[in-house]
């Protein structure tokens, strides 16, 4: 599995894409491959602030639930409404599957994520592919 180079990595296998001052947040192919089917997403209501490093919501699988962990504070703008009717989205194309869009508070963030090069390594040494 490639990984978009443009997007940021955190450790908790969230993606960012950032946008200037705003980012898109999903998580990652290794993630929804781990978790399995998913059947429920929890995000945050538009205009909710969220921390850097701190829950913002949680996916629930066939298998587990999991906590969602914001890779960039900020306020949310934007939230995938499609995810509450389908959340099997992010099993098709987690990449493409965003959950939610917000004005980044520091982008300064960004420079503590992970490279898509990096991020590969990061799961491959985790067990992952």
């Amino acid at each position: 599995m490639s990984y978009p180079s443009d997007f940021r990595y955190a450790k908790s296998h969230e993606w960012v894409k950032p946008d200037g001052k705003s980012a898109t947040i999903g998580i990652t192919n290794y993630a929804q491959e781990s978790l399995g089917d998913i059947v429920f997403v929890d995000l945050p209501k538009v205009g909710s602030e969220i921390t850097a490093g701190k829950s913002f919501g949680s996916v629930e699988s066939v298998k587990a639930v999991s906590d969602l962990y914001a890779p960039v504070s900020g306020t949310v703008t934007a939230v995938n409404d499609e995810l509450a009717k389908s959340p099997e989205n992010i099993n098709k194309d987690a990449h493409g599957a965003w959950m939610l869009k917000l004005d980044a508070k520091n982008p300064e963030e960004l420079k503590s994520l992970l490279s898509a090069a990096d991020y590969e390594k990061f799961v491959a040494e985790e067990g992952g592919h």
